[in-house]
């Protein structure tokens, strides 16, 4: 059956509200519920509107702090690091992708690094953003109070997912990566094991480091662990990248896991490079373009119909949500409905032949 299709502002009201009355303040509130959408619309379900209700019990916990501002321990010009306290992560994360853009506009590259951050959804939601503006960006995070991915030929977890993105404008639509050092996520890994289905490959350990296509070892006792991009083969790569990862977001924040938190959340990096202190935009997209559409042209292998630049799914996708409305993956209409009943909202009904 395919899913039943919302209209996009209804979609975005009902989260923005859900979030309000759980204690986030107006202008968190928007952006998150729009960031959370938007992930919706580029197709990536795991980490969109799926994710409203677990921010809600934060939220309701005090774990999450959905009022007031992040400190800053240290600015120079060109870097700055954030003491975000727990406040909601697509806002601060949004607000350092802003705030990169800007100031690479005068030295050419920018970061921000970011400590105890609320989880920041999904990282390509970011990345056009700074893509509308010129910008080349990178969106790094990792979670420093848990952990679910053993290193490259060990079973004991260490590393998160660790997900990390970039946006490239090109003259048309941008490429935009958006990877991880696992091989997959904890929440595809939870949809998973909840709908009873396999993988389609062995993508975790049970605990004995033993190779599986079941994601319910990352629930047993003792856990198993999700395996490093690369896999048996070449998860030394994957490894690597974890390393990078941490070392960009924990480290250059001041705040991981040797401090040993234990609220959810996210240590991030956030870098913006403005072409145009290089060798200028024009000639930047002359190069992005030349290369996406080299790619694009490249004859398919067998069983494949075209080759895919980074981003292509996602930008098509996102134009036909638009344009016909947003599909919610099995599960988020009714994890909707229950929260939006819990406050006395409604939810909205489905677009009449969207589906």
């Amino acid at each position: 059956m395919s899913a039943r299709c919302f209209a996009v502002d209804a979609l975005r009201g009902l989260a923005r509200d859900l979030l309000r009355a759980a204690g986030m303040d107006e202008e968190k509130a928007a952006v998150t519920a729009e960031l959370l959408l938007e992930a919706d619309l580029m197709g990536h379900t795991t980490h969109g509107l799926a994710l409203l209700p677990a921010y809600r019990r934060e939220l309701e916990a005090g774990r999450l702090l959905g009022t007031g501002e992040p400190a800053t321990l240290a600015d120079g010009a060109a870097v700055a690091v954030w003491d975000g306290g727990w406040r909601p992560g697509l806002w601060l994360a949004a607000r350092a992708v802003d705030e990169a853009c800007d100031r690479a506009s005068r030295f050419g590259t920018a970061a921000i690094a970011i400590a105890r951050s609320g989880h920041i959804g999904c990282l390509a939601a970011f990345l056009p953003r700074a893509t509308r503006r010129g910008r080349v960006v990178l969106v790094a995070s990792s979670d420093p109070s848990t952990a679910t991915v053993a290193p490259f030929g060990g079973r004991r977890a260490l590393f998160t997912p660790d997900p990390i993105a970039v946006g490239i404008p090109s003259p048309g639509d941008p490429i935009l990566v958006d990877i991880s050092a696992s091989i997959t996520t904890n929440a595809m890994s939870a949809r998973l094991a909840r709908e009873g289905k396999r993988g389609p490959g062995a993508w975790w350990l049970d605990a004995e480091g033993r190779a599986s296509d079941d994601p319910a070892v990352l629930e047993a006792d003792p856990p198993g662990t999700i395996l490093p991009v690369g896999g048996l083969d070449h998860g030394h790569k994957g490894t690597g990248l974890a390393f990078v990862i941490e070392a960009l977001t924990q480290g250059l924040a001041g705040f991981g896991r040797a401090e040993a938190p234990t609220t959810w959340g996210a240590a991030v990096l956030v870098q913006a490079w403005d072409p145009a202190l290089f060798a200028g935009l024009e000639a930047f997209v002359r190069e992005t373009g030349w290369l996406a559409e080299r790619a694009r042209a490249n004859p398919p292998r067998p069983g494949v119909e075209r080759v895919r630049v980074p981003g292509d799914r996602a930008m098509a996708l996102r134009r036909d949500a638009l344009a016909r409305g947003v599909p919610l993956a099995p599960g988020i209409e009714e994890a909707l409905a229950a929260e939006a009943a819990r406050v006395g909202l409604a939810m909205p009904g489905p677009i009449a032949g969207g589906a």
